[in-house]
């Protein structure tokens, strides 16, 4: 089920007026609605994949209490190696096993041996890696003492499945969200009004700009060899903006769902394309995600704390291992490691080289330009199905063929469709200057907001259920 779909138009409708029916129920009435939605909600792909879930979400409870009972730290560590184990091993199995096989087999037959491997035929369950670090992420923070376990196992099921977040994130740490799920929520009419722009701002986002940007992008990608390197250039430019307008819109709508249901999520996006250094672009793109990667993998290899040489590995293997988070290809390895590069060439840049401490809006506007072309570059890699894919369209893209062929697509409208991607790219900058976080001092400006937003999307949205993209993470 996905939120721009008529089926989710039928079910969040249903769960709501359920959820706030009784508003005097308590807190278990409102956790056991949202346990069974999330549930239904997941279940809707495939309901087998529900079993993964429950056995994530029994083991992280049993291991958050054991850890904490635990009178030793030898035993506290112990206990956790099994959370580690069983969230990796899931995770690993059915998103990595045929990867890993299949590149093994690759790399003997390189070196001229045969070799027979076994594959099966796994289906990746969809939101397992954005799930699987959200009930990780538990269990080391109650290893690390930052938060106490809950013995309410309701609470903790809702927190570990809960359906605005639970297919794409945002990655939400127990010590913000849990907490929300304790205590019973009340029915604010400002914060309905409030999610209501956030889930039209974000469907705004997704119809209009992302999936408009997609019929472009898809018909040069899939066509290679006839493409120039204006057409090219122009569908990775609409990529970053595609990939952007995609993801950042299913985060403010699994904001806007979770704030009409009484609960804050992060904020996942905070305007990435505006970023002066690839530093910062990390700190504004899939917040997350890079905060998660930050905490529980760079600062234990020792973050910054180290010498420069272990710093610059550290930073390496985040990057790396971000990539393989991604998807189970080299393409997505290959991108991890690409903005691994950019971010140790500008720790040398910033260090030897960079030494004024302020810069004119001139050179800040190059540096955003700059980064945003570093940032595109890489998105080659992220949108190619393979590493022949991305190689063919970067020896394409540098053949440097300019010849005005820059309608490559196949639906009717072609140059309506070429303007029109333009325009929503326009419109996506205009948003920016909205007040920070949408949050306006008038209720009548809310409604004027998702007036236009709804008008939007009925005259120049794409009809259709496309996937969100990062529905295969």
């Amino acid at each position: 089920m996905v939120f721009n779909s008529i089926a989710f138009l039928i079910f969040f409708p249903l769960v709501y007026i359920i959820y706030w029916l009784f508003k005097n129920k308590n807190v278990v009435y409102q956790n056991s609605i949202l346990l069974i939605a999330s549930y239904i909600f997941y279940g809707w792909w495939d309901w087998r994949f529900l079993s993964l879930i429950g056995i994530s979400t029994i083991i992280d409870y049993l291991v958050g209490i054991k850890i904490s009972e635990a009178r030793t730290k030898k035993l506290k560590k112990y206990y956790l190696l099994i959370s580690i184990f069983v969230n990796l091993g899931l995770l690993g199995f059915f998103k990595y096993y045929n990867f890993f096989i299949s590149s093994f087999r690759e790399s003997l037959q390189s070196l001229g041996f045969e070799f027979d491997t076994w594959t099966l035929n796994i289906i990746l369950p969809i939101g397992i890696s954005f799930y699987t670090f959200q009930t990780l992420s538990y269990s080391i923070d109650i290893y690390k003492g930052k938060i106490k376990p809950t013995k309410d196992f309701i609470s903790f099921s809702v927190f570990v499945s809960f359906f605005p977040q639970l297919v794409a994130g945002p990655i939400e740490r127990a010590k913000h969200l849990l907490p929300q799920f304790i205590n019973r929520r009340k029915f604010i009419y400002e914060d309905a009004i409030f999610g209501i722009t956030l889930i039209s701002y974000g469907l705004f986002k997704k119809i209009v700009i992302a999936d408009r940007l997609a019929i472009y992008v898809n018909s040069v990608f899939n066509d290679i060899d006839n493409a120039n390197t204006i057409s090219l250039t122009i569908a990775i430019i609409f990529f970053s903006f595609q990939i952007y307008a995609d993801f950042s819109g299913y985060s403010l709508i699994a904001r806007g769902i979770a704030k009409l249901l009484g609960f804050d999520l992060m904020i996942n996006f905070n305007k990435p394309y505006l970023a002066s250094s690839i530093s910062e672009f990390w700190k504004k793109w899939h917040i997350s995600l890079s905060t998660w990667f930050k905490d529980y993998v760079y600062i234990p290899l020792g973050g910054n704390r180290v010498t420069v040489i272990r710093n610059y590995y550290n930073i390496m293997i985040v990057f790396l291992i971000s990539g393989l988070w991604h998807g189970a290809n080299w393409t997505f390895i290959i991108w991890g490691g690409i903005h691994g590069v950019y971010q140790i060439f500008y720790l040398i840049y910033k260090k030897y080289f960079n030494t004024k401490e302020k810069v004119s809006q001139l050179h800040k506007l190059f540096n955003i330009l700059f980064v945003y072309l570093l940032v595109s570059f890489a998105w080659i890699f992220f949108r190619a199905k393979n590493l022949e894919v991305a190689t063919l369209y970067i020896s394409k893209i540098s053949c440097l063929d300019f010849s005005l062929n820059l309608v490559q697509i196949s639906a009717n409208e072609g140059p309506l469709n070429l303007f029109l991607s333009f325009s929503v790219i326009a419109l996506l900058f205009l948003s920016y200057l909205l007040p920070e976080n949408l949050k306006f001092k008038k209720t009548s400006y809310f409604i004027i907001f998702n007036i236009i937003t709804v008008l939007l999307i009925i005259i120049i949205g794409i009809n259709g259920e496309e996937e969100f993209i990062y529905f295969q993470f």
